[in-house]
């Protein structure tokens, strides 16, 4: 087992406090296949005979379990000492993200239940502890084969086949503790404008009398504009101008910092340091539009899954790495896809400006409790990354997974309901309602998916999109039923899907491994059909914007434009003149 802290870096950049302790790590581990831990009161102590490393879920090799079997419920424990220059601070915990249903036990004393394996949950724990000598412990809850549940490609099967993955059980985003203040800042919500105009909604926590939240907005250590407001309640509201803003793109990816702060009449009580980048995103007469000026959406599907860490990224690093070889190919975005993804993704996205389109891990089947779970989440999720500029297409639905039957008029209602409540929460971004298919009428992008093999035969089949588009090719229609296509913005969001797998790899590779547009036996042929398809899709001025699938190999699927273990399988100068032709 590593001795080091595995993911040092700190987990929540948008909302950073100096003071934090890193609670990753090695932690006690225990499984409870037959859910007995809550009866026989593990939480108050038990044995475990095995360890983890923390943040790495048990079925990946990094965590030191890599056992991909199912196990529905886990146990976690460790001890740990609040630092004595702590004294007198409320002490919070804080867990980036714990998969499915987690209750958080601190000195055998609940002090944390959350819902919801993708968002973060945060407890004050103060009460709970004792002057050393704390034992954390942390139950996990994460059926395998409910399809009811938010899991997105994890598989409810033990193995991975076909399109789906293995499985993310209990703890794999960072664990924290920080301390604050009674009275301290809980979230801030930043939104401007290309004018320079910059609103703050601060929320509070605990609000007392004669407080008031001070930001200040600086670049590159520059102070540009400040605002103070009293804070008489829970939501302060500010605002300021920025003279001659610069506009964050993904050549020019400028951000601003900010400090904010929560005086009371003591003094000081709080301080957050963030950031944001000022940038529009809108669409006009079949284009998307930039900063008010049309880009070509030229986006490649990305996983976000690795081979030893699986939904976890095992470093900073590698997150940049990826980000730096997604722009290195010629792309300037990149699709999350059926993944809510790590914030330092979100993070560097923002800073070497790389445009992002997030969706929502899907459930897979409909009722009332999918209903439930998936609004509960989503909403966690549009306020946790709310911030973040690189982020320009919210996503709730991919390909009808939880609306399987949109003839059936409540899951209709569920489908357009979201998009509703997406653009209830953040009015300043696109929505697509339902990604790939089956689009209602209110959707802000047309986002189709198509693997036809050759460019030949795709331009055959799109030749006639501006008079309608064609039949898809997977037995679904491209709008719902009751609906027809609204004109907005044209985007091929899932294409391609050549396979190729390196010579050296061939005796290693998956037995099930595939392509979902078929296999090639050398890169020149991929490569010749790669062209082929973008040739094809130049010649179509209605499309704009474009996803290649994909990034990079998953486990079964050898489609990636590098390995798993991020390899290069073609010259990335040949990938890079290619989406070159899209302009």
């Amino acid at each position: 087992m590593a001795t080091s802290v595995p993911r040092p870096e700190y987990p929540r950049p948008q909302f950073v406090r100096e003071a934090w302790m890193n609670l990753n790590g090695s932690w006690k581990f225990r499984f409870d296949d037959q859910d007995i831990g809550l009866e026989q009161r593990w939480f108050a102590g038990t044995d475990y005979p095995a360890e983890i490393l923390v943040p790495f879920s048990l079925e990946s090799p990094m965590s030191g379990i890599g056992d991909r079997s199912f196990h529905p419920c886990v146990w976690y424990e460790r001890p740990f000492n609040v630092p004595r220059d702590w004294a007198g601070k409320r002490i919070r915990i804080n867990f980036g993200a714990v998969d499915y249903r987690s209750t958080v036990w601190v000195n055998g004393i609940v002090v944390a239940t959350h819902e919801g394996g993708h968002t973060p949950f945060s407890s004050d724990i103060t009460g709970a502890l004792r002057p050393e000598g704390n034992i954390l412990v942390v139950r996990a809850e994460d059926p395998p084969t409910d399809r009811y549940i938010p899991r997105g490609k994890q598989h409810w099967e033990v193995s991975p086949a076909s399109i789906f993955y293995a499985r993310t059980t209990g703890i794999w985003q960072t664990v924290w503790l920080e301390p604050v203040s009674l009275s301290h800042l809980e979230t801030v919500r930043i939104t401007s404008a290309i004018d320079g105009s910059v609103s703050f909604a601060v929320k509070v926590a605990n609000p007392g009398q004669s407080q008031f939240v001070t930001i200040a907005i600086q670049d590159h250590g520059r102070m540009l504009a400040s605002a103070m407001s009293l804070a008489d309640g829970p939501f302060t509201q500010l605002s300021a101008h920025i003279l001659d803003p610069k506009l964050w793109s993904p050549d020019r990816p400028h951000l601003y910092g900010v400090r904010i702060e929560l005086n009371g009449p003591d003094g000081l009580l709080d301080t957050v340091e963030s950031y944001f980048g000022i940038r529009s995103i809108s669409t006009q007469e079949g284009k998307v539009l930039l900063n008010g000026n049309p880009i070509y959406l030229k986006t490649v599907l990305d996983q976000g899954y690795w081979p030893q860490s699986n939904l976890t990224p095992p470093s900073d690093e590698a997150i940049v790495e990826d980000i730096r070889r997604t722009q290195e190919l010629g792309f300037n975005g990149v699709r999350k896809h059926q993944k809510v993804e790590d914030p330092r993704f979100l993070y560097w996205a923002d800073r070497m400006g790389l445009l992002v389109a997030a969706e929502m891990a899907n459930a897979y089947l409909f009722n009332e409790d999918a209903v439930a779970r998936m609004t509960r989440e989503w909403i966690e999720v549009v306020s946790r990354d709310y911030n973040h500029p690189s982020i320009i297409i919210w996503t709730p639905v991919n390909e009808s997974w939880g609306v399987p039957n949109l003839s059936e008029r409540r899951q209709q209602a569920h489908l357009k309901a979201l998009y509703y409540l997406t653009k209830s929460l953040d009015d300043t971004r696109l929505v697509i309602d339902n990604d790939g298919w089956e689009h209602t009428e209110v959707t802000d992008l047309f986002a189709i998916h198509d693997y036809t093999r050759t460019g030949k035969e795709f331009q055959l089949r799109f030749q006639n999109v501006t008079q309608g588009l064609p039949l898809p090719m997977y037995g679904k229609l491209y709008s719902a039923p009751g609906h027809r296509y609204n004109g907005s913005p044209i985007l091929l969001w899932e294409f391609g899907g050549v396979g190729y797998v390196l010579p050296e790899d061939m005796t290693i590779a998956p037995e099930n491994s595939w392509g979902y547009s078929g296999l090639e036996p050398n890169p020149e042929l991929a490569l010749e059909r790669i062209r082929g398809l973008y040739e094809a899709i130049a010649r179509l001025p209605q499309i704009a914007g474009i996803c290649y699938t994909q990034l990079y190999d998953v486990e079964q699927e050898v489609n990636g434009l590098m390995t798993y273990d991020r390899r290069m399988k073609f010259d990335p100068r040949a990938i890079r003149e290619i989406n070159s032709l899209l302009i």
